[in-house]
């Protein structure tokens, strides 16, 4: 049976205890350190990050009922994810990303296409994520999704 998951608390609260702490924290992370203008709320079973509305009328071009994703954050089976939109293309940011992660993480850094994925919580670099959230204002992500993401994407009718 699936459960209606209505807000993040809700999500937080419907994981299994050992997950609860890793994802309350990074929630707090990422919204201590997003920049003005970004929305929480939950987006495709996740808690999301979205320009909202109010800021881009177009919305996202999958469906442009829906605002425009930016972040994700998922407790999946066996990993935690932070789905960043920004870095779904090769770009600066990814790179950033990638050289920052080895000088941090011993680990092999386990991604895919915007996905970072960690199976214990105590290997996620908390520090780098905050720094991650801070790196783009919403006014950047769209002249990103824009320039590289919309363009390259069919557009889904309203």
């Amino acid at each position: 049976m699936l459960l209606k998951i209505n807000t993040p608390d809700e999500y937080i609260q419907s994981l299994p205890s050992e997950r609860q702490e890793v994802m309350t924290t990074l929630r707090h992370i990422i919204k201590q350190n997003l920049p003005s203008g970004f929305e929480e709320c939950m987006s495709y079973g996740m808690i999301g990050y979205v320009v909202p509305k109010s800021l881009y009328s177009a919305g996202y071009h999958c469906d442009t009922k829906l605002p425009l994703p930016f972040l994700s954050l998922a407790s999946q089976k066996s990993h935690i994810a932070i789905y960043h939109m920004a870095m779904l293309e090769p770009s600066l940011l990814l790179e950033w990303f990638q050289v920052e992660f080895a000088k941090v993480s011993k680990k092999k850094l386990d991604m895919g296409k915007s996905c970072i994925r960690f199976k214990k919580a105590e290997d996620i670099p908390l520090v780098l994520i905050a720094e991650l959230a801070k790196q783009l204002t919403p006014q950047d992500w769209i002249e990103i999704y824009e320039q590289h993401i919309k363009k390259s994407k069919p557009t889904k009718s309203a």
